[in-house]
C-alpha cells in the first residue's frame, strides 16, 4: 500500500472506486456539519437545582465533539485534495447555517435561542 506524504488529487488509493469516493466525501462533510451543530446547540436546559445533569451532559456533547473532530483530522491526514475541501466546505456550510446570525431579525430564531451555545467554540491553542 502506497501512502501519499503530499497532497493529491483523486480516487486513485487501494483501488477505490468513484462511488466510494463520492461516499467519502460526503462523509466528511456531514461529520463536519455535525461539529458546527454540536459548537452552536442549545440543547442543555440549566436550572439552579440540576446542575450535576446539565454539567454531565455538556460533558458528553463536548467529548462527542472533540471525538468527530479527531475523525475529521485523521481524515484531512490522508492528504487528498477532495477531502480537504469537503472539510472545509462542511465546516463553512455549517457555520453558516447553525450559526443564527443570518436569521437574526427573522421569524425562524426566537428570543430564548439568542443566548451562548452549551459548548465553547473550537479553537487551536
Amino acid at each position: 500500500m502506497k501512502t501519499n506524504i503530499t497532497f493529491f488529487w483523486g480516487n486513485t488509493t487501494e483501488e477505490q472506486s468513484v462511488g466510494s469516493y463520492m461516499l467519502d466525501l460526503s462523509y466528511v462533510f456531514s461529520l463536519c456539519m455535525v461539529i458546527e451543530w454540536l459548537s452552536h446547540a442549545r440543547l442543555v436546559k440549566s436550572s439552579s437545582n440540576d446542575n450535576v445533569k446539565a454539567g454531565l451532559l455538556q460533558t458528553l456533547m463536548y467529548g462527542f465533539r472533540v471525538g468527530l473532530a479527531y475523525l475529521v483530522m485523521l481524515s484531512v491526514m490522508s492528504f487528498n485534495i477532495g477531502i480537504i475541501l469537503a472539510a472545509i466546505a462542511g465546516y463553512s456550510v455549517g457555520f453558516l447555517v447553525f450559526d443564527r446570525r443570518i436569521f437574526r431579525g427573522s421569524k425562524i430564531v426566537h428570543d430564548h435561542m439568542d443566548g451562548p451555545a452549551d459548548l465553547p467554540p473550537l479553537s487551536c491553542r
